[in-house]
């Protein structure tokens, strides 16, 4: 497997960064996961646009323009045994030669690049939908910036995997947030509901394209505060990511998803969607391939 490193290609096992670089030592530094289809990266203007968001939400400069960001990522892309691909981007502020929180001067980013297989989730799983629990969100304040600071994402997600399921789905206030590595639609009423983007929650490209989707086909839906009780009775349910594209939730702490011979299984908006979101990747990955 390759991967960049500071201006080189190199084999992943070969990559070496400082032990004073601030990523390491204080999380300082964003990240950015673009899924790949038949080597074509899905969405990319979408995902550097948000990488620059969130490089700006952190006062660190981007270290390259979007052409630059292309033609890595074009041959990091070309250089895989695997067609489908996760390419992961992370950028730090460097390694400075002490340890100051207060930013560097003259100090070169970290800039990392490197693919993976693309795993997604499994014909069973949706088809049967997937199990989730709940906690509280007590992250800090700026969740719309994707950072490397991930620890409580990692702990909540951690509480998933001890409870067999797949999600962890965060409440703040009394209102849906977003899961640990996911943003969460809920359908009630045949609308689509979804939490507004603001600093509680990442700006998901794909929460993005199902809202665009919802649209595009007259989907009925709307962006506002969900709060539990809604979570909780919702006729369903379902998460989104790059690499979980559209996901049915099956059970919500132990409790069936949804009402009458439908309560435990994926519902029909659900289905629909991830009809048109896999019509519209196939589109783009056939349109790029051509």
């Amino acid at each position: 497997m390759t991967a960049y490193l500071n201006g080189q290609f190199m084999p992943l096992s070969e990559a070496r960064i400082s032990p004073l670089d601030r990523g390491f030592l204080y999380a300082d530094g964003v990240y950015e996961v673009i899924p790949v289809y038949s080597r074509c990266p899905f969405r990319i203007d979408e995902h550097l646009r948000r990488m620059q968001s969130s490089l700006d939400g952190i006062r660190l400069p981007n270290p390259h323009s979007d052409d630059a960001w292309r033609a890595i990522i074009r041959r990091l892309i070309a250089a895989a045994e695997f067609a489908d691909q996760t390419l992961y981007i992370q950028i730090t502020r460097g390694a400075d030669l002490r340890r100051d929180p207060t930013f560097p001067k003259g100090v070169a980013p970290t800039v990392f690049l490197f693919t993976a297989p693309l795993v997604r989730p499994t014909p069973e799983q949706r088809q049967s939908g997937v199990a989730t629990i709940t906690a509280q969100d007590i992250r800090w304040a700026r969740c719309d910036l994707k950072t490397v600071a991930l620890l409580p994402n990692v702990l909540m997600r951690q509480l998933a995997a001890d409870a067999g399921c797949v999600e962890t789905i965060m409440l703040r206030d009394g209102f849906l947030t977003e899961g640990s590595a996911s943003n969460v639609f809920v359908v009630k009423d045949g609308i689509i509901l979804a939490p507004p983007k603001d600093q509680r929650i990442l700006p998901g490209i794909t929460y993005d394209l199902v809202l665009e989707l919802a649209a595009r086909h007259g989907a009925p839906h709307a962006v506002r505060p969900v709060n539990e009780a809604e979570l909780r009775s919702a006729d369903e349910l379902w998460i989104t990511s790059s690499t979980k594209e559209v996901l049915p939730i099956a059970t919500l702490d132990g409790q069936p998803v949804g009402h009458g011979a439908l309560a435990g299984k994926p519902g029909p908006v659900t289905g629909q969607m991830h009809a048109w979101y896999c019509a519209f990747r196939d589109q783009v990955t056939r349109g790029a391939g051509a």
